[in-house]
């Protein structure tokens, strides 16, 4: 049997227009996308599980039209996000590969890149793990499981983005970034919390 490769698309736009069978192959041969593009895009997944909980539940939720907004903006992030993660990673791996041969600094500002990336990923879906505990609470009783399932999943793009973040930084604890990870963690691991209680 021929094995087949797929080229990634190279506007990040174009990961809208891609099947899902083409996205779930991450095991294609290219190293890129990766993780933070799965986090990414499993976020933009929760968001959109929040725009139709807010959009189903304005007739008796005045906050809904606001929340739907807020959810829609951030799932739209999320593509480009994805791409721009699998571009920062697919440099940091050249420079990797060329170790001492790389240019001084070089691997540095890419791993920082690398490092920037998840974390703006970590924390758009911290901000859909909040939306979604305010869905769980306030939002159509028979949709508040789908609400539960978005504050889920934003939970585990985070937590999935939040790791990366360290493992690309190699700067220790210490760095304001992996504070800002774990922050994130705490509040989209909170949010997962409150969205489960008011399910009940």
């Amino acid at each position: 049997m021929l094995e087949t490769t797929y080229t990634w698309p190279a506007v990040a736009d174009d990961y809208l227009d891609l099947r899902l069978g083409d996205f779930l192959d991450l095991s294609a041969s290219e190293p890129a996308p990766g993780a933070g593009s799965a986090a990414a895009v499993t976020i933009a997944l929760a968001a959109s599980l929040v725009t139709k909980v807010a959009r189903a539940s304005r007739e008796s939720w005045a906050e809904a039209g606001g929340v739907a907004a807020q959810a829609c903006e951030l799932q739209q992030r999320c593509p480009t996000l994805a791409r721009e993660d699998a571009d920062a990673w697919q440099l940091a791996l050249e420079a990797l590969g060329r170790g001492a041969g790389a240019e001084e600094g070089e691997l540095a500002v890419r791993l920082d890149r690398a490092a920037d990336l998840p974390l703006a990923i970590a924390e758009t879906g911290a901000d859909v793990a909040g939306l979604a505990l305010l869905a769980a609470e306030r939002g159509e009783g028979r949709l508040r499981g789908e609400a539960v399932a978005a504050a889920v999943l934003a939970e585990a793009g985070v937590r999935a983005a939040a790791h990366l973040v360290v493992i690309n930084l190699k700067a220790g604890a210490d760095d304001e970034r992996c504070a800002r990870a774990a922050r994130a963690e705490r509040a989209a691991a909170s949010a997962v919390s409150g969205a489960l209680e008011a399910e009940r």
